[in-house]
């Protein structure tokens, strides 16, 4: 193959198809796309097609309002929480601390009373004592009384007769 054999080769034209003969398959395609697009918009496929496409938007833009007004709440809802929330923690502090007085003041009261008992006991004990010491020394009084009230009894009688006794009587009775 020389040169003149590829060029030749490369500048050979083929025979396009034709549509009914005289018209090319592009021009067949354009006219039958035209046709379409007129047969379209005559039935209103354009009116349509926006009509659904602004229901869409419609559809979408009450979706968004509602999704606003949700969020909006969904606002007020966990303001209105977290003040609750606050609003616990405040009294739940307080009522801790209220707690706490109340306990010190228990504790500080059982102190007193015990305290106070304690005392009250302590006296009583001590009165106890002192009623017991009273009791053993009025009986070893007694005892003591008695012992020398029998001693004093043996004494005089060993010691005086009756002859003494009569004596002593009759002295008794002259110095009367």
């Amino acid at each position: 193959m020389t040169g003149a054999e590829g060029t030749h080769a490369s500048t050979e034209h083929h025979a396009e198809p034709l549509f009914l003969g005289f018209a090319p398959p592009v021009a067949v395609v354009s006219s039958s796309m035209i046709v379409l697009l007129a047969i379209l918009a005559w039935k209103g496929v354009p009116k349509m097609i926006g009509k659904g496409l602004d229901g869409k938007i419609a559809e979408i833009k009450a979706q968004l309002a509602e999704a606003k007004s949700l969020r909006a709440e969904a606002e007020v809802l966990r303001s209105e929480y977290a003040s609750k929330i606050a609003n616990a923690e405040k009294d739940a502090a307080a009522m801790l601390d209220h707690a706490r007085h109340e306990a010190e003041a228990i504790v500080a009261k059982a102190e007193a009373d015990t305290t106070e008992t304690i005392a009250r006991r302590e006296k009583m004990a001590q009165d106890k004592i002192t009623a017991a010491e009273f009791a053993a020394v009025t009986q070893l009084r007694n005892q003591a009384a008695a012992a020398a009230a029998a001693a004093a009894k043996g004494l005089i009688a060993a010691n005086h007769s009756a002859a003494a006794d009569k004596a002593l009587v009759d002295q008794a009775i002259a110095g009367i």
